[in-house]
């Protein structure tokens, strides 16, 4: 993963793609509700500003299925980009044609421009080869700073690099690939990993491959049904992913002849509904009563998995350990987030995988208590399934820096 960074470009009177992911939640009122994604670009566009280059920003935002949707229209992303940065930043009603390069060639060095959604062409999630030469056609240089996208083979994530001569890595890219690179390549050990969320589906390869990787493997969440049905417990009406209890069956099994040590919750608190005025009760894992759905990991598991997580020099986390968006079941989510950050004042790395486990460390405000916080939910995961990412693979190799 030893790629060309931004750090050895000057990209002075140099016009730069940079392939962003602000895919901000918006409000009813088209406000963002949340920048952390904004900011966390910031550092590659000031860099390319201050170099006296040309920014020309691309990103996507929501599913607007190909065709313009007003409601996703990147404007309010350029209207606090602007706001971030302190000076203007010019936004085009299109990221391709006429009306996006007559924007572009009038920029001039330290400019800034945002182009409009990208997917309201379905040609961008196409990977259309006459879109990427279009959206590459306004640039003379590539910057990808979208981790959170890097897993799609799209055409300003990997069909773009096949019209630059050199494709570059942003800070935030770095970042991601030195974090979540240096836990599965180099941890310093011992080397844990938690895996949470509703579904064991989306994790079955993650689970697979970190078990090579990691001294112990701790699993909540939702998927946690699964295996403890699996196991032959009772779990009531817990959520159970039918279709892989026999692959959860055989995980189990070949724990037997991996490195790892696997921790499965051993109480629950469940319920009969999901609401914030649901009565709850604390369980063991082994049998959950009929009629009630197992909702969080309970006060005992919290102990296990602290006593497992003890001395851990590597940590990476991703996914909930139950319904944390209502209060009755966040226990476990809150206890794993405050753990984390101790442990991390302690000395350990910690990796925080994104989507719902970065949503809840951030309403903690322990984003900055904890070493790194991924921007890429999808992208992530594939990553610790040890997957090549196209938008990472297509970058330049650091053997290649091209002199300026």
């Amino acid at each position: 993963m030893n790629k060309v960074t931004v750090a050895d470009i000057n990209f002075r009177s140099r016009r730069v793609l940079v392939r962003v992911d602000f895919n901000v939640p918006l409000d009813e009122n088209q406000q963002i509700t949340d920048d952390r994604r904004i900011k966390e670009a910031l550092p590659t566009i000031k860099k390319i500003l201050d170099d006296g280059g040309i920014v020309i920003a691309c990103s996507h935002l929501g599913r607007p299925k190909g065709k313009p949707v007003p409601e996703m229209s990147l404007r309010p992303v350029a209207t606090r980009l602007q706001e971030l940065l302190g000076q203007e930043v010019v936004f085009a009603e299109d990221c391709i044609g006429p009306e996006a390069k007559n924007v572009a060639d009038k920029l001039k060095d330290g400019d800034c421009l945002l182009l409009e959604n990208l997917r309201f062409h379905p040609q961008e999630e196409a990977n259309d080869p006459t879109f990427a030469e279009k959206l590459a056609s306004l640039a003379d240089i590539f910057v990808n700073d979208a981790f959170g996208t890097a897993h799609r083979a799209h055409a300003s994530t990997e069909g773009v690099t096949r019209h630059f001569n050199q494709s570059v890595a942003g800070f935030l890219m770095e970042k991601e690939l030195k974090y979540l690179g240096q836990a599965l390549d180099n941890p310093e050990r011992p080397f844990v990993a938690i895996l949470g969320g509703a579904k064991i589906s989306g994790k079955i390869d993650v689970i697979d491959h970190l078990m090579k990787q990691v001294d112990t493997l701790v699993i909540g969440g939702g998927m946690a049904f699964t295996f403890a049905k699996a196991m032959g417990y009772e779990v009531g009406n817990s959520l159970v992913d039918e279709t892989r209890i026999d692959m959860a069956k055989e995980i189990l099994d070949k724990v037997k002849e991996k490195r790892a040590n696997l921790i499965f919750p051993t109480d629950a608190v469940v319920a009969t509904e999901i609401s914030e005025s649901a009565k709850t009760e604390t369980v063991p894992m082994k049998s959950i009563p009929d009629g009630m759905m197992g909702l969080d990991i309970g006060p005992a598991s919290l102990a296990l998995f602290k006593e497992a997580l003890a001395g851990a020099k590597t940590i990476v986390w991703n996914g909930p350990m139950g319904v944390f968006e209502h209060e009755p079941f966040a226990q476990g989510t809150i206890g794993i987030a405050k753990l984390l950050a101790e442990l991390t004042a302690e000395g350990a790395i910690t990796v925080v995988g994104g989507g719902d486990s970065a949503a809840a460390v951030g309403q903690l405000g322990l984003d900055k208590k904890l070493t790194h916080i991924s921007t890429g939910g999808g992208a992530s995961l594939e990553f610790l399934e040890g997957k090549t990412l196209p938008g990472i693979a297509t970058l330049t190799n650091a053997s290649k820096v091209e002199a300026v």
